[in-house]
Formats: structure tokens, C-alpha cells, sequence
């Protein structure tokens, strides 16, 4: 039951922060190793993107990659917070008297992160190429020409089978491990301050809201040039053999981003970034706390 509502919990935030994901994908992949100024910017800011998606692209555009999204929410977040969830319940964040250990729980945090990240790293390749196809007069990285998220999976496991499927997996792990140690950390280690201040009435949900911003900003500082690397590992063009052709991993990405476009290339699409993983980090860490409270009030 931990891993249904948090795997639903990520579905409902998800729901509503795709636009911004859509949006992020296509800003970090905007000026790909070229320095700044040599080529056109498509997507001045945040809103400019938006603009320019729903009016070259329409309006569904700004929902593009919707299921493989939901699908790796699903697995992803129902794997990472169902296990941080037992290994909370089960008392091993704790320590011997009993207050919350930040080192036990990023560590724990960083492990359930890894887990889903791994088994959910083909539909998050498939939803990136996905959110950055666009009409050509706004098109930037590369151009996969998907049909859709059961084509493309078909398409990819067909050419370069399964190792394939999980290409920059690997170099997608080291943004999962920081942003979910970071995230859960944060978000119960603020909680259990807010909780022992008294801040908000006990079993309030303003208490998990509140503890779901301060998470959020976290995130975003710690995640964003691993998130501008992990992107483009993903949507990178391949040879014959399903091997990418611009990276040869996580670490290559961002020298190479931070040689050609500057420390400012590794922070592209911050805006996006902060508008998208800030409300998507509340959301769904609030649906998952209420989920939660919900469940144990009725089953007791």
C-alpha cells in the first residue's frame, strides 16, 4: 500500500507539472555545446517557451510525453517514497533517542532514489525524446520522430535491444541520487523542526506543505546541472550500435556543457527547473503525507 500512494501521489503532481517538464527538456536542450550568442534562442524565459510552444506547437504540445510521465511517476516515486516510507515506519531514520537522523535519511533517500531510477530509465528516456520533438522553426537537440511512447519503446528494444532500452541509465543516476537524498532529507528533517516548534497545529497539513517548499528550493540548487546532463544524455543522437555520439557519459556532459557554453550552460532551464520541480516536490510530497494520513486513520 506505501508503494501504490506514492506511486499515485507522483501521478497527481505529475498531472500538473508536465507543461513545465515539456518546457525544461527543450530550454536545457536549447544552444546544445554551442557558446552563447552563436546561435538563435527559440525560448528567451519560462513564459516566452510557453508562449511559443502553444503557438507554433499547440496548445496539446505542452502536454507531450504525458504517459511515459505518469508511467515513470508511477514506478519511479511508488518504488523511491514507498521505501524511504518503510524504512521511516520501520524506525531505521531514527536515532537511539528517537529524533530524525539527516545522514540515515539521505542515505536511505538516495538508495530508494537509485532503485527507481533504474527500473524506470527507459520511460524516461522515451518521455525526453518525446518532450523535445517540435516543428522544425522551434526544434532543438535532436529530432527523434517518435509515434508514441509504445512505438518508441518497440522501436529502440528492436535496433539495440535491452542495453538499448537502459542507455544513459547510468548517467542519469548521480541526478536521482542528489536530488531524492536531497529531497527527503529536506523535506523530513523541516518537518520534524516545524513539528517540534509548534508551528502549525499537530497533524496539519500546513506542516507537510511547508516542509515540501523548503524541499523544493533545495532540490533545484542541488539537482539542476545533473538534470541539464541527464537530459542530454538521453536525447543524444546514436550510432548502429545504440551507442551516443555526442557523450560518452555523465561526467563528459558536463565538462563538455561547462567548457562550450559556460558554469551558466550547466544551469540552463534553471527557471523551468525551479517552477516545475518546486511545485511537482510539494505536490507530490503533500499527496503522499495526506495519502498516507488518510491510510492510517482508516485502518487503525
Amino acid at each position: 500500500m506505501d508503494f501504490l500512494m506514492s506511486g499515485l501521489a507522483a501521478c497527481g503532481a505529475c498531472v500538473f507539472t508536465n507543461p513545465l517538464e515539456v518546457v525544461k527538456t527543450r530550454m536545457q536542450l536549447q544552444g546544445e555545446l554551442r557558446a552563447p550568442g552563436t546561435y538563435q534562442r527559440h525560448y528567451r524565459n519560462v513564459f516566452h517557451a510557453f508562449i511559443t510552444i502553444g503557438k507554433v506547437d499547440g496548445l496539446a504540445a505542452l502536454q507531450k510525453g504525458l504517459a511515459p510521465a505518469l508511467l515513470y511517476q508511477f514506478l519511479m516515486n511508488g518504488i523511491r517514497l514507498g521505501t524511504y516510507g518503510l524504512a521511516e515506519a520501520g524506525g531505521y531514520l531514527h536515532t537511539a533517542e528517537g529524533s530524525l537522523s539527516p545522514p540515515r535519511s539521505a542515505a536511505a533517500g538516495a538508495l530508494a532514489g537509485v532503485m527507481g531510477a533504474y527500473l524506470g530509465s527507459p520511460i524516461y528516456m522515451v518521455k525526453t525524446h518525446l518532450q523535445a520533438q517540435a516543428a522544425s522553426e522551434i526544434a532543438v537537440g535532436h529530432q527523434y520522430k517518435h509515434q508514441g511512447m509504445f512505438q518508441a519503446l518497440s522501436e529502440i528494444g528492436q535496433k539495440h535491444g535491452l542495453v538499448g532500452l537502459w542507455r544513459g541509465a547510468l548517467g542519469g543516476l548521480p541526478r536521482v541520487v542528489i536530488g531524492s537524498s536531497t529531497q527527503l532529507c529536506t523535506f523530513s528533517s523541516t518537518k520534524d523542526l516545524i513539528t517540534q516548534w509548534e508551528i502549525f497545529p499537530p497533524q496539519s497539513w500546513k506542516v507537510a506543505l511547508a516542509a515540501a517548499m523548503v524541499s523544493g528550493i533545495a532540490v533545484v540548487l542541488a539537482m539542476t546541472p545533473f538534470d541539464v546532463a541527464s537530459t542530454r544524455l538521453y536525447n543524444q543522437p546514436t550510432d548502429a550500435q545504440g551507442k551516443g555520439l555526442m557523450y560518452r557519459g555523465i561526467l563528459d556532459a558536463l565538462l563538455q556543457t561547462a567548457r562550450t557554453e559556460g558554469i551558466f550552460g550547466m544551469y540552463k532551464g534553471i527557471g523551468a527547473s525551479y517552477f516545475r520541480l518546486g511545485p511537482h516536490t510539494i505536490l507530490s510530497l503533500f499527496f503522499w503525507d495526506q495519502l498516507r494520513s488518510l491510510y492510517h486513520t482508516y485502518t487503525k
